[in-house]
């Protein structure tokens, strides 16, 4: 189980890393509130259409927690990538890989505060070296440039993101117990219809984009990649290892967003990203052997 678990979790953060792209090519193609619309509401119908058999077993069971699929799908999904898309307009994706590293650390401090979930020394150390792997890829191999660096209005809304998808995380303890199928249709639609009104928002204040052939293009990635299979993926994750140790995975989506500039935008691969990405997946496993034994999830 827990090998099954860090595979899922590391394709699920490869795709996430892709994301983080697909947010800085979206300017200019499609506005921030109808591209995250546009993909859960791609990704919903698609795994409403596959999930039939299992939503009809389920429907009592999500009948009961429509609230709670509700509100995974506006904090995880809706909450996260709205505030995403929209800091990445104001702020550098520096400052992004950075502040996301953020939300490990902070499903720890909840994990603890609220049902007092252990977290080791040797923990601790593994989080500290895979952010400085983090670090390290955020400021291209210098990390005394980051000393730097400046905050502004997109850094404040990187950060209400950074919560959002720590609680959904922490949140996923009370996941209603339905085949992964129902659960995602169930999120997905809470997604759509709470990144509705961000749209119609965005449209009266005069800044929605609609999406030209590029825009579809990156609605499709997102609605399949990062929206469906990432978020399954993690779903499982969680459910296999416990949020604390899942949540450290999210530390390879800027090495991953990284790597993946690289080979789209053809730069050179230079030293510091084997680098980071070493010291984010040592870190990792620096974490998992260091794990408390009786830490639970």
């Amino acid at each position: 189980m827990p090998f099954r678990s860090y595979i899922l979790l590391t394709v699920c953060t490869l795709f996430w890393g892709g994301n983080t792209i697909v947010g800085k090519l979206a300017i200019g193609h499609i506005s921030p509130m109808a591209l995250n619309l546009s993909r859960w509401a791609i990704a919903a119908i698609l795994i409403s259409a596959i999930s039939v058999p299992q939503l009809r077993t389920d429907w009592p069971v999500l009948r009961r927690n429509w609230l709670l699929l509700l509100a995974y799908g506006a904090i995880g999904y809706t909450a996260f990538n709205g505030f995403l898309y929209t800091a990445l307009q104001y702020t550098s994706a520096v400052n992004g890989a950075i502040e996301q590293g953020g939300i490990p650390v902070l499903i720890f401090v909840l994990n603890f505060a609220f049902f007092r979930i252990p977290v080791s020394f040797v923990q601790i150390v593994g989080f500290l070296i895979s952010f400085i792997g983090v670090a390290l890829t955020a400021g291209h191999g210098d990390l005394a440039a980051l000393l730097a660096l400046t905050l502004n209005y997109g850094d404040a809304l990187l950060l209400l993101a950074v919560v959002a998808y720590a609680i959904y995380t922490v949140g996923l303890r009370w996941k209603p117990p339905v085949h992964w199928k129902s659960m995602m249709a169930g999120a997905a639609l809470g997604a759509t219809l709470t990144a509705l009104p961000l749209v119609l928002w965005e449209a009266s204040s005069g800044n929605l984009v609609v999406p030209d052939l590029t825009g579809w293009a990156l609605i499709a990635y997102a609605a399949l990649f990062p929206s469906l299979i990432s978020q399954i993926f993690y779903i499982k994750g969680v459910e296999g290892i416990g949020a604390n140790r899942a949540g450290l995975f999210i530390n390879l989506v800027p090495v991953f967003g990284t790597l993946l500039s690289v080979t789209l935008i053809s730069e050179p691969v230079q030293l510091f990203h084997v680098i980071a990405l070493v010291l984010v997946l040592g870190g990792i496993a620096i974490a998992e052997w260091g794990k408390p034994a009786t830490a639970g999830k």
